[in-house]
């Protein structure tokens, strides 16, 4: 595996108070020098959205693990288009909906209660592609470059609004990138850290947010086994005094020590 990476979720204090659960997931999955990830923000006004927000995220998974379990497609061998990426990602959102309709089938209830935000990428030592259904961010930083916001994320017309995967339009609102290079890091994250993460005066990156923490990923051997200082950031008392949702950070790194 020629990628190092973590992927944690902390709940906020607004929950802690209301003593509801973390409603975020992120994870992720590898195939060689291929890594896929995705993260999820429940609705807050979805009642089993954390059900909603776990259940989208194995799905990606699982769909690319299904891809990769048919190696004469080459499925990652070339860098995908963007009219390709945006085929590929239809075919997972669609699946991810399927899957969510039969939790709520089987739980008796409206899929809208399983409403969260959906983004997702894929990565490979030539090239990386992206997609976003609602809020939240995508940060990757190529070599000897800047740090680089993918999406801007979907705020919708109101405050607090935007478009979920169970939204009639989750489709057509999906915004789709292909950046054919490689990507050194990613970072994706609900909008919990958004106000910290982002400027949001002009969309850019805010450098010192990220440098720690790709910082810790060159330093650290085993990312998900050393990941007290992820933990305790997200836990922290100065990151709660300026959000108070719940946190999620995927974070990846192209480790070029480890290639044959």
């Amino acid at each position: 595996m020629n990628w190092k990476a973590v992927a944690r979720s902390e709940i906020g204090t607004s929950h802690q108070k209301q003593g509801i659960v973390c409603q975020d997931y992120g994870n992720y999955c590898s195939f060689g020098d291929v890594i896929v990830g995705a993260v999820t923000d429940g609705a807050g006004s979805a009642k089993h959205s954390d059900v909603g927000s776990k259940l989208a995220v194995e799905t990606v998974l699982k769909c690319f693990s299904d891809i990769n379990e048919f190696p004469h497609k080459q499925a990652f061998s070339q860098s995908l288009d963007k009219e390709e990426a945006q085929k590929v990602f239809a075919k997972i959102v669609n699946q991810v909906i399927t899957e969510l309709q039969k939790q709520a089938d089987e739980g008796d209830y409206s899929v809208n209660d399983l409403a969260c935000t959906l983004l997702i990428f894929v990565a490979t030592p030539d090239w990386l592609a992206a997609m976003q259904i609602g809020d939240g961010f995508i940060v990757a930083r190529s070599q000897d470059s800047e740090y680089q916001l993918l999406f801007q994320p979907d705020k919708g017309e109101f405050v607090n609004e935007t478009t979920f995967i169970t939204s009639a339009n989750a489709v057509k609102e999906m915004q789709v990138k292909v950046i054919p290079e490689k990507q050194e890091f990613i970072c994706a994250s609900t909008d919990g850290l958004e106000k910290v993460a982002i400027r949001l005066s002009d969309w850019e990156p805010f450098s010192p947010f990220f440098k720690p923490l790709e910082e810790y990923l060159h330093e650290t051997v085993n990312p998900e086994d050393e990941n007290k200082y992820l933990t305790e950031f997200l836990n922290s008392e100065r990151l709660n005094s300026r959000t108070d949702d719940d946190k999620t950070l995927l974070l990846c790194l192209f480790d070029e020590s480890k290639i044959q």
